[in-house]
């Protein structure tokens, strides 16, 4: 018998074994399938689709706590990009008798249903297709079943296609072919993800394996699942040959001319036998002062016995560990699919360098020491702020982050476009400049998004209103950044001798007031043209060429002279008018103008004459609107933009028109509000103060919900994106309260936020700034160089998302899920405000 058949043999016979201690799924009250230490979702979470379609919905398996597949949906393509269609699911059935969850998903551009029936069938579900009419001639060949597992958490493991013996690849490999673009089914909206170069074709992957019969994993029982398709072959692809963010991909197509059940398969995920989670024992990477509060927040699988114990152990400077510390663990209680329990060790006060052990478990070491928060702000604005700059070439040391980006300038977007980042050009320009012409001027300052290059014009005005936040309220006078705007060059770690805020003011407001006075009113945002150089990743300055589109030059032509090309890459100005963005312009625009005088008089100057004339127009332009269709962002805006003239002016009719916003607006949302009214208590009068006193005690009410709202004690978001930033805007609301009404709001409540951001939260203890964490910051984020499987210093992530119905996840082994992993121009400038609050607090 040859050593391949007997390895096979033996594989699989471990693999029975494995099966044989598992227990049966049971169809639980959440409406999901569940053994312990496996889940089985269906449709718990739906596609919606464009921006949104990031590999967090269909059929979902958590095995073993963590979320290693998804999508298990009818699927158009073989390794479904993000810009793919997806079905609608207009219903879902749960049969608590039969066991089953049947759904429709629906293609409504090619008219095309099905039904998708998942029954618990012993260790695993069975999945079943049907179809009341035959596959449309055009989907033939193309609809099937697919099935999507997280490369990270595969890659370098084994699988068996029908007994032979593979390896998961740890980078993309592979065949391809290469098909005519009318073989190309529909994109959403019509958009195309790729740039064929010119050719008319279209890549398409082949299959690694096929077979009727695949065991993933065998070799890690933990994520150990075999897979059996009972009418049509399974396939298995790589999904990263088309894009850096595809999972690994089982597919079986749909047959043609039948109706019925037309396809089934049999999933079993391995359950190893009493299998329970490891404790995840949160507490602050970045340490913690003597005299603060020191809790950490251990949460446990619903299956462990809580222990009645933890201690704290000290590292001596011979590196021997004594235990200086024990204490009674505190339950919490149940918040989703996890029991909590608390630790208290604030007694432990001695500085040095410690680590928490419960039962078998500990932590890596943490600091116990007055200066442990005096750097936590560092990377963020010596970093990460800095790369983000727009249209500058940004150098550190040896490395080139990219080059100067366009060049070429903006174009006009025509009339009544669509954009795939939820973006629109109206019915006309709303400006003097026709579809297709370059809007001179514009390429000038501004900071990069997130993990992508456009300049998002509302995140801009917060960044830019940030900047000046912490200038005004902190002055930090750090300079380790060169910045020359004549030069269009940043060099990181390089004093030049004027603080680096300073500098990023003046670089945000430069594309700003250029939108203003150019266009005649903020644009929407400045962004990419085409969808293939949008998903860009890697050096800003290549996703164009440069040089100006010339229709008249046929495609990826040069001029003779050099000075155009036939290249449609060139960026887009939206510049559809929103008045509430304008009036969002116009308090940043007062603000901006107060901190430039004396750096940048012109600027300063024409910043407020924009900041008036926007608050005139925007506020004429809302009066025309009904009243009861103003959104909450536009009166909220005019609200502090008036505050902002009041400040920069001293006019009282600005002070007047504040405070009539101000008060019902703390009525209907005081978490929302309390932040602008606490900002302005400088510049009012004691009445003022006195008057704000019963809403900062309505804001101290919230704070204690919030400790029965979670074991936290913060505002846990459990949207589509994770909610750091609110969050932060939380920890930096309580530090601005306790510094105007340190008897009602105790300091001690600024901590919540820093432990959560640190480490102190679900999933995970991995501190959620890159690079910031004595031992444990996260290691992978959601940034332009994501490819690389690595981050960006001082990025912040969104952090711990949600899954309905009960599940939080962060994943540190794959970069590309933007909800849990992207940290944003306007989320980590934020950040740079709680943590200058944070620390002059703490002194």
């Amino acid at each position: 018998m040859k050593k391949a058949t007997v390895l096979s043999l033996l594989v699989l016979l471990f693999s029975a074994c494995n099966y044989g201690f598992s227990q049966e799924l049971k169809l639980n009250d959440l409406e999901y399938f569940e053994t312990q230490g496996v889940n089985v979702l269906v449709y718990s979470n739906l596609f919606t689709g464009g921006f949104n379609d990031e590999k967090t919905a269909g059929i979902e398996l958590i095995h073993h706590g963590v979320r290693t597949a998804q999508g298990g949906a009818v699927r158009l393509s073989s390794t479904p990009e993000q810009w793919d269609l997806v079905p609608e699911i207009p219903t879902r059935k749960v049969d608590k008798e039969s066991k089953s969850i049947e759904a429709t998903l629906r293609y409504g551009d090619y008219d095309f249903d099905s039904r998708v029936v998942v029954t618990a069938k012993g260790k695993g579900v069975e999945i079943a297709i049907f179809l009341d009419k035959p596959l449309p001639k055009e989907l033939e060949g193309s609809a099937g079943f697919n099935l999507e597992f997280l490369p990270s958490q595969y890659w370098a493991k084994t699988y068996l296609m029908d007994g032979r013996i593979n390896r998961f690849p740890r980078y993309v490999v592979g065949n391809t072919i290469t098909r005519p673009n009318s073989e190309k089914l529909k994109q959403f909206k019509g958009y195309v993800t790729y740039d064929d170069r010119g050719t008319g074709r279209f890549i398409e992957p082949l299959p690694l394996e096929t077979g009727r019969s695949i065991i993933l994993a065998p070799d890690k029982p933990e994520r150990l699942v075999k897979i059996t398709s009972h009418e049509a072959d399974l396939m298995l692809f790589d999904g990263r040959v088309l894009a850096q963010n595809g999972w690994f991909v089982v597919r079986s197509l749909l047959p043609a001319g039948k109706t019925g059940k037309v396809l089934t398969w049999t999933v079993e995920p391995n359950a190893i036998n009493d299998w329970v989670r490891d404790p995840n024992i949160g507490f602050s990477q970045v340490g913690y002062l003597p005299s603060q509060q020191k809790v950490a927040v251990i949460e446990l699988d619903k299956h462990d016995k809580p222990l009645e114990k933890a201690s704290i152990y000290k590292i001596g400077n011979d590196g021997k560990a004594t235990e200086v510390f024990s204490g009674n663990i505190a339950t919490w209680g149940d918040y989703y699919k996890y029991h909590y329990v608390k630790f208290d060790f604030s007694s432990v006060n001695t500085p040095g360098i410690y680590y928490i052990k419960y039962g078998n478990f500990k932590t890596n070491n943490f600091l116990i020491e007055n200066n442990v928060y005096d750097n936590i702000t560092d990377a963020t604005s010596d970093i990460w702020i800095p790369i983000h700059m727009n249209h500058m070439f940004v150098n550190e040391a040896y490395r080139v982050w990219h080059g100067e980006p366009f060049k070429e300038g903006y174009l006009q977007a025509p009339p009544n476009t669509d954009h795939f980042d939820l973006h629109g050009q109206g019915p006309t320009t709303d400006t003097k400049y026709k579809p297709m012409e370059t809007i001179p001027g514009l390429n000038v300052g501004g900071f990069f998004d997130a993990g992508d290059f456009d300049i998002e014009t509302g995140s801009n005005i917060g960044v830019v209103q940030n900047f000046v936040k912490t200038w005004e309220y902190f002055k930090p006078l750090r300079d380790q950044t060169f910045v020359d705007e004549k030069q269009r060059y940043v060099d990181l770690h390089r004093p030049d001798g004027t603080p680096d805020i300073l500098q990023f003011i003046e670089h945000g407001t430069l594309n700003l007031v250029a939108q203003a006075e150019i266009i005649g009113h903020m644009a929407q945002t400045l962004s990419n043209s085409v969808l293939d150089n949008y998903h860009h990743l890697g050096d800003a300055a290549s996703i164009t060429d440069g040089l100006p589109y010339n229709p008249n030059l046929g495609p990826y032509e040069v001029a003779p002279d050099g000075q155009s090309s036939g290249v449609k890459d060139d960026m887009w100005a939206f510049t559809s008018r929103n008045a509430g963005l304008d009036l969002r312009a116009a308090t940043m625009f007062a603000a901006t103008s107060r901190v430039l005088k004396g750096y940048n008089d012109d600027l300063s100057a024409r910043t407020l004459q924009q900041s008036k004339r926007l608050l005139k127009e925007a506020t004429e332009l809302l009066a025309e609107q009904p009243q009861d269709s103003l959104g909450w962002r536009a009166i909220s805006a005019n609200m502090t933009t008036n505050l902002q003239l009041y400040i920069s002016t001293k006019e009282q009719q600005y002070k007047d028109k504040f405070q009539e916003l101000l008060w019902p607006a703390l009525d209907k949302n005081v978490s929302f509000t309390i932040l602008t009214a606490l900002e302005a208590i400088p510049h009012m009068d004691i009445a003022f103060k006195e008057k704000l006193h019963p809403y900062v005690v309505k804001y101290k009410e919230y704070i204690d919900e919030l400790e029965n709202d979670n074991p936290y004690g913060v505002p846990i978001g459990l949207g589509n994106w994770a909610r750091s930033g609110t969050i932060v805007s939380f920890g930096t609301t309580i530090c601005f309260a306790n510094k105007y009404f340190p008897d009602i709001i105790d300091a001690s409540h600024a901590f919540k936020t820093s432990n959560w951001l640190f480490g102190r939260h679900p999933y995970h203890n991995y501190s959620l700034v890159a690079a910031v964490g004595a031992a444990r910051p996260k290691k992978v984020f959601y940034g332009n160089n994501r490819a690389d499987f690595s981050f960006i210093p001082g990025n912040v992530a969104p952090g711990i998302l949600f899954r309905k119905p009960d599940h939080f996840e962060n994943y540190d082994d794959w970069p590309f899920l933007w909800g849990q992993n992207e940290g944003t121009i306007g989320g980590n400038t934020n950040y740079l405000i709680f943590g200058s609050a944070f620390k002059n607090l703490v002194k």
